[in-house]
């Protein structure tokens, strides 16, 4: 009887701090409002599949206990019952694994007429570029990464010239607006992660991964880094910041150029 109950007191006490619990999703700030579905049904699924479990094993402990004079019968097979165990597992496991597809699916597809922008992880920061006023990003290179040029550019590019480059700095989004972000280390492996934003994508060096996102809700949100990349991890720590289209404009006339930074460092480097 007391171990019935133990199980009983586990199902009823599990469902009740799910429903009950002060700790839920934080606020959403973006188009991917499908993970959030997905994640809840998944939640239903297993949480029924745990809970049938629970308190059918709590069932057999007490109907099935031990008394005077019953013996236990060997069964070790039964048809009906695998057959129903099959298709009920079956069905559960297709009701959890579609949705995902589904959303996956639209996870990867990057609308049509999405802006581009780049974020480089490294030890240990954010940098960012975004095209300039020829809307097209330029071709980078890693062995062109030097102190002076940090994202790797190609000097000789056209395209790449106008880009604006925003180094360890806050990174601001128009809201509203579909953003491909491609991903890109030039060191590590680190993690792409705005919990706000349902997103998390793993840069991975020598390789552009991306995602994409719509800014539904303005205000500054955490980037954080989901990969142990080092001794400094817990501070790669960068910040996005949704603005309306004013506040954005306004924001991005105050960034410097690819070719401005250059042109600065060169006139630095000739008054030493």
């Amino acid at each position: 009887m007391g171990a019935a109950l133990i199980l009983v007191l586990v199902a009823v006490g599990s469902v009740l701090f799910h429903l009950l619990s002060p700790w839920w999703w934080t606020p959403i700030a973006s188009n991917w409002q499908y993970i959030d579905h997905t994640i809840n049904l998944t939640f239903w699924i297993t949480g029924f599949v745990f809970t049938a479990i629970v308190l059918f094993t709590a069932y057999c402990v007490f109907r099935f206990r031990h008394q005077p004079g019953r013996l236990a019968i060997y069964n070790p097979e039964n048809k009906k019952l695998e057959w129903w165990l099959t298709i009920g597992t079956a069905v559960g496991v297709v009701a959890m694994l579609a949705p995902g597809l589904f959303v996956w699916n639209q996870f990867v597809t990057v609308p049509h007429g999405a802006s581009e922008i780049e974020l480089v992880g490294q030890q240990w920061q954010w940098s960012f570029r975004l095209p300039g006023e020829d809307g097209r990003l330029g071709k980078s290179d890693p062995r062109n990464v030097s102190p002076e040029n940090p994202l790797g550019l190609s000097p000789n590019d056209p395209d790449a010239r106008d880009d604006i480059i925003i180094e360890a700095d806050e990174l601001h989004l128009p809201i509203g607006k579909p953003i491909k972000v491609l991903l890109r280390s030039i060191d590590v492996v680190h993690g792409f992660y705005v919990p706000e934003f349902r997103t998390k994508m793993d840069l991975v060096p020598g390789m552009v991964s991306y995602v994409w996102f719509t800014p539904i809700r303005t205000g500054p949100f955490e980037i954080l880094c989901a990969e142990l990349c080092g001794s400094g991890h817990s501070n790669m720590r960068g910040k996005v910041v949704v603005d309306e289209e004013r506040e954005y404009k306004a924001w991005l006339q105050k960034q410097k150029t690819f070719a401005q930074s250059l042109k600065q460092t060169k006139q630095a480097e000739a008054a030493r």
